[in-house]
């Protein structure tokens, strides 16, 4: 046989007209029992063409698509008999369904499709299923990659495009009121990131100007402004110099004391410190102060850091701001600015924010992720996050709840 046949041979893998035979086995798990069924299967010195085995809550299912038994070793009746009387022994049900050739290949278009619940009903997961199905998918696997603080699984599709079953599938997310995220399969999935997202209401639980505006008495005032250039009812660049202007004649010592009341939002020290140790570089925008995010970049470890900068004369706030506006369309610029510097592609950025000042940079970015976001940015963003943990976000990324704390345990 010539290189060339013998690299088409791998290619397509085992012809089609070839005999085999699907060994399936499922009852209660114990140790060493897919070690004794291939044992077994040996004496019939057949070779493994596919292999998947899952256990849940003890019981397991084990999947094998061997060849027929080779010449001189024995018959296919044999090795069933064999099989059977092994199970039997084994405390399991064993059974043998013969068929010609390998798995048939996927369909094109693969893709990873995430839901995130809590709790995740059979009623949203039948929902999901039957609009992949609609939408002309075949679902190839389903896993786990979490149990808390979410139930997150992962739907392994094939045969329709990435963006078309996004589309779809973003439909019943929102009819259903749970998080879908749709990302295209493929090694780059795998491949270091660029991570930017806001702070206020992100990052941070807090709006950074409320706490100023706070210590000022002008908290309800400046609330108010917030939210409606959140909402997008107010431009971003006006509402915020109205809000600062509120501040003028604090005393700069009040910085320390807004540093010392900003708090995380949970999981946000898990998801920074999972993705530096993938490899990613991490970054922040905001629309709030570098008095700040200067010190959220140090305690954090973050690469990147941009914010506006509160003035401040002979140790006191002047009310206004110095330097460019971090508005909607700067946070956009500062994304892909970010990007060049960390020599990542757009395509391999994710960018997460709740407010209407975040549209543009989650649209710009390979993925964008909504968090906990107001109804406009939820209906805009690639896919939406709608529980109060930051760290969910990996599992958008297909990383799992175990595999995060394999790696504290061993940091």
């Amino acid at each position: 046989m010539t290189l060339a046949h013998m690299a088409e041979e791998s290619a397509e893998g085992l012809p089609s007209g070839v005999p085999t035979l699907l060994v399936k086995v499922f009852g209660k798990d114990r140790p060493g029992l897919t070690a004794s069924l291939f044992e077994t299967l040996a004496a019939y010195a057949v070779d493994v063409i596919d292999l998947e085995q899952v256990v849940t809550r003890g019981r397991i299912t084990l999947c094998a698509l061997v060849t027929m038994p080779a010449r001189g070793t024995g018959t296919e009746g044999e090795l069933r008999a064999t099989v059977h009387a092994w199970a039997e022994s084994a405390g399991v049900q064993a059974e043998i369904i013969s068929g010609l050739g390998d798995n048939p290949a996927r369909g094109a278009g693969r893709s990873h499709v995430t839901v995130l619940g809590h709790p995740l009903s059979a009623e949203v997961t039948a929902a999901i299923a039957a609009r992949i199905t609609l939408a002309g998918g075949n679902i190839d696997r389903i896993y786990r990659l979490a149990k808390y603080p979410v139930t997150a699984v992962e739907f392994d599709v094939s045969g329709v495009a990435t963006e078309t079953l996004r589309t779809e599938l973003a439909t019943e997310a929102a009819a259903r009121a749970v998080d879908v995220a749709v990302v295209a399969s493929g090694l780059q999935r795998r491949a270091p990131r660029l991570v930017v997202m806001d702070v206020d209401s992100t990052l941070i639980q807090d709006e950074v100007i409320e706490l100023f505006a706070a210590h000022a008495g002008c908290e309800r005032e400046v609330a108010e402004v917030t939210a409606a250039a959140m909402r997008g009812e107010l431009d971003f660049e006006e509402s915020l110099h109205a809000r600062v202007a509120l501040l003028a004649g604090l005393d700069a010592s009040v910085v320390d004391k807004v540093r010392d009341e900003v708090r995380l939002t949970p999981g946000a020290r898990t998801l920074i410190r999972t993705l530096k140790r993938l490899g990613c570089q991490v970054g922040v925008v905001s629309g709030g102060f570098t008095q700040v995010t200067d010190v959220l970049r140090e305690r954090l470890g973050l690469d990147f850091a941009a914010a506006n900068t509160l003035e401040v004369v002979d140790g006191r706030l002047t009310g206004r701001v110095v330097g460019g506006i971090v508005d909607r369309a700067a946070k956009a610029r500062l994304l892909r600015s970010f990007a060049h510097e960390a020599g990542v592609p757009l395509s391999r950025t994710v960018a997460i924010g709740d407010g209407a000042n975040d549209l543009d940079m989650l649209n710009a970015a390979g993925l964008g992720v909504a968090f906990n976001a107001k109804p406009l940015v939820r209906e805009a963003a690639h896919t939406a996050v709608s529980v109060p943990f930051l760290d969910t976000v990996l599992y958008l990324l297909g990383i799992t709840r175990e595999e995060v704390e394999a790696a504290d345990a061993q940091g």
